[in-house]
């Protein structure tokens, strides 16, 4: 049974960082994509990065890219946000995700089979 359990969410200021970790087990293949999602209160989920695991392809929703950098560790199977000059629209649960099928659409949730339970992020001014 695939498990994803997310760390590493916190309080920080304007312009601090963060670095999330995503512990993954249960594959028995590795995964086409992994991601990270953010939910906010009343809007829908929003994918900020994705990495397509062979080849290591990133993707970056617009508002975070030059702050964000998604990778992934195929040892430790373990996804990574690292977020700097983050600003209060950060703000909300980050959601790890893995696609354990083909996808087009890394930055969609509908490609994605599993999700961690999230970690909140709250940036604030």
């Amino acid at each position: 049974q695939v498990q994803l359990a997310e760390s590493g969410g916190g309080s920080v200021q304007t312009g601090g960082s963060l670095r999330l970790s995503c512990a993954a087990s249960g594959f028995t293949d590795n995964p086409y994509f992994m991601g990270w999602f953010r939910q906010t209160p009343g809007k829908e989920r929003r994918g900020v990065a994705a990495i397509k695991i062979d080849g290591g392809t990133t993707y970056y929703d617009r508002p975070v890219q030059g702050r964000f950098t998604i990778s992934y560790d195929n040892v430790k199977n373990t996804l990574y946000l690292q977020m700097d000059s983050l600003i209060p629209d950060d703000t909300g649960v980050y959601i790890c995700a893995a696609a354990l099928r083909v996808g087009h659409f890394p930055l969609g949730q509908y490609d994605y089979t599993n999700w961690g339970q999230g970690t909140q992020v709250t940036v604030s001014s």
